[in-house]
């Protein structure tokens, strides 16, 4: 990277693309394993709309302590063939989907990477089950060096029973494969993980995110979300936008009358999209599937509301969840650690239902009819940048562009939650950003701002380019 520095000014030379979807991204390898609850089926919905952005690498049926083989009412283990029927339904829009992007797997591809796992009990895995050797094979296949994404929708069992394999017929890869590896858990949903993959995975230093704050998409939207998101999520939005005459994927959605009924398994794959937001280099950078904090090793949790609350010291899940304790908070003091809480993924919804709505566009519309994402493009090649206390430095965005020649805004803001600055940075609505480092910044604080880009069509959607400045001596 070349700099030059005159009279204070950081003078970025280099000229390249930034990044909106892709570009300077490499594409994500995913695996999910799901319990097969509703919100699972509607986060799949979802899944199979933005599966142009991510290579799939298995679709495994797992349990969980909530739902399993055997269960009896709520605790009823949804028939497996769910999934090959909702692939079945994305076969039928597929065609149209091809229209939008190239990238969108065939729905023989993804019938091939679906597979059955531990599903036989609670927490069960030391049967090798199909699923559970379909994923040790992936993660001991070295001839693709990209990360995989490994995601627990429901419990963690099928995922402990894929590592103990690799364990056990290769132990002397077990580091090669952690390194590899990348774990997204939607709560630790059955007791897996501290028995099994804590103790003899976590040493290896897995980046492990578990989530909690996925729980302002799960069934307890209504009282969490803020009024400005809510609209999104209601009646009239969804079966304009999603339900209705949006193809027979769409039609099969799981939805509460209408309205949005839970998806809290979502922020999983979100967090993998390729956005510009650059998520996928730290958990605490925070994007579209929220921002974490670590809390031992590379383990990854969510920032707590309150200094005297502290992290649970084994699972954490729904027992011990801070999401489920603020529940049916009445004080208003308690209702705004709520909504501070669940900020570093509700303050993305507006934008991640827009990209929703797009998508199912995209199952029935003409290209030309249809919107697409912006471009993001700075004028400079630098998005991490060491600079001093009064120094300048520039971006310029005005090179971005959209697929479908819309107008673009521009936004340019301070994700103060992200670096360790906790000053005030004025942002900017034009494409052209100068920045100078504040006289208050110390030695160290790193600086977090966002190129927030919109376009003017319907769905209004919108891409990012995140560049972090160090502040230096």
């Amino acid at each position: 990277m070349i700099g030059l520095r005159f009279i204070g000014i950081v003078c970025l030379l280099v000229i390249c693309c930034c990044t909106s979807a892709r570009g300077m991204e490499d594409r994500p390898r995913i695996i999910v394993t799901t319990d097969g609850e509703a919100d699972d089926r509607a986060s799949f919905v979802r899944f199979l709309l933005t599966s142009n952005e991510f290579d799939v690498e298995a679709i495994v049926n797992s349990s969980s302590e909530f739902h399993w083989v055997g269960g009896k009412g709520w605790n009823a283990f949804h028939p497996v063939e769910w999934i090959a029927e909702y692939i079945g339904y994305y076969a039928q829009v597929y065609p149209n989907l091809l229209k939008h992007s190239k990238d969108y797997p065939s729905p023989d591809e993804l019938l091939a990477r679906w597979k059955v796992g531990n599903i036989s009990a609670v927490g069960e895995y030391a049967t090798r089950t199909e699923g559970a050797r379909f994923i040790a094979d992936i993660l001991l296949d070295n001839s693709d060096s990209r990360p995989i994404w490994l995601q627990a929708w429901g419990g963690c069992n099928t995922v402990a029973a894929a590592l103990k394999i690799i364990q056990e017929d290769h132990p002397e890869r077990m580091a090669e494969v952690a390194s590899r590896l990348r774990l997204y858990l939607i709560w630790e949903q059955d007791e897996t993980y501290q028995q099994y993959i804590r103790p003899q995975w976590e040493p290896y230093g897995i980046p492990t995110i578990i989530s909690d704050q996925f729980d302002c998409m799960a069934y307890i939207w209504p009282k969490v979300l803020p009024s400005e998101v809510k609209p999104y999520f209601e009646k009239a939005w969804m079966k304009a936008q999603i339900l209705e005459g949006h193809g027979p994927l769409c039609d099969a959605y799981p939805n509460k009358q209408g309205a949005f009924n839970a998806e809290g398994d979502t922020p999983a794959f979100l967090h993998t999209i390729p956005t510009g937001l650059r998520n996928r280099e730290s958990p605490a950078y925070g994007g579209w599937g929220g921002r974490y904090v670590r809390v031992r090793g590379n383990v990854w949790m969510d920032p707590l509301p309150l200094s005297d609350y502290v992290y649970p010291s084994g699972q954490w899940g729904i027992a011990n969840s801070w999401s489920k304790r603020l529940e049916h908070a009445t004080d208003t003091a308690e209702i705004n650690v709520r909504t501070r809480y669940f900020k570093p993924l509700w303050r993305w919804l507006d934008d991640i239902q827009n990209d929703f709505a797009a998508r199912a566009d995209w199952c029935v519309e003409e290209y030309e009819s249809a919107n697409h994402p912006p471009v993001v493009s700075l004028a400079q090649a630098l998005l991490d940048v060491s600079a001093g206390v009064g120094e300048v430095i520039e971006w310029d965005a005005s090179g971005s562009t959209d697929p479908d020649g819309d107008t673009l805004s521009f936004r340019w803001w301070h994700y103060a939650e992200a670096g360790s600055y906790a000053g005030h940075v004025e942002g900017v609505s034009t494409p052209k950003f100068s920045f100078r480092i504040p006289e208050d910044a110390r030695v160290g604080d790193t600086i977090h701002l966002i190129c927030e880009v919109r376009d003017s069509g319907t769905p209004a959607l919108t891409r990012y380019c995140r560049v972090i400045v160090t502040v230096v001596g």
